[in-house]
């Protein structure tokens, strides 16, 4: 991630990316594109693995947000017959509400016409407080990672370069939440457990290597 930017939304298409990148510029909001796809490329991780960020500056996360709901809500009125959203049960609607991070402005803005013309009108106050709850949840950090912990202290203990990345993985981490502010992937207990993997496998490594010459 690039430094004093934070990830706005992620694409599997770096057309689509580029595309609200620029629709961002020319309203005045600093932005990147980034290629966020797996190093290893195409021929290991396949098309589908692609990931395309645009990255704004964390104040204006929101104003962004706004830019691209506004231009949405033009097309509120040019849904096709057959589009997929219309399909949607109260609660896959109401789903796509709360978790609207996942899907487009569009389908966000449509979800909450759908329910409307439904007669189960949310409020703004009710889904800022809905997406509130999902915020903090995504923030906690990930759990029950105790295998990956054994083995990475077992990969260090044997001098491996693997133990080493391990414990590099589970301390450096970070996320992302949707509003762009950056929390710890795992447990403060976790990244204590990482720190001490890197320095374990880098010592046992450097042992191996002086006995070896």
């Amino acid at each position: 991630m690039s430094s004093n930017y934070t990830t706005f939304k992620k694409y599997p298409d770096a057309a689509q990316a580029k595309e609200t990148q620029q629709f961002l510029i020319e309203n005045g909001i600093e932005c990147l594109f980034v290629n966020a796809s797996p190093q290893l490329g195409s021929s290991f991780s396949g098309e589908l693995l692609n990931e395309y960020e645009v990255q704004v500056h964390f104040e204006d996360h929101e104003k962004a947000t706004e830019l691209l709901e506004k231009r949405a809500e033009g097309l509120l009125d040019q849904i096709p017959e057959d589009y997929y959203l219309l399909t949607f049960t109260d609660e896959e609607l109401h789903d796509v509400i709360v978790k609207k991070d996942e899907w487009s402005e569009f389908d966000y803005l449509l979800s909450k016409h759908l329910l409307a013309e439904r007669g189960k009108t949310i409020s703004d106050e009710e889904i800022k407080e809905l997406q509130h709850k999902r915020i903090a949840e995504l923030s906690k950090p990930e759990t029950d990672k105790k295998g990956l912990i054994v083995t990475g202290y077992i990969l260090s203990l044997l001098g491996g370069f693997f133990g080493i990345i391990t414990g590099y993985v589970l301390f450096t981490s970070h996320k992302t939440l949707p509003n762009g502010v950056i929390v710890p992937t795992y447990s403060k207990a976790d990244r204590a457990h990482g720190k001490t993997m890197v320095i374990l496998g880098i010592a046992v490594l450097s042992i191996l290597l002086t006995f070896k010459f």
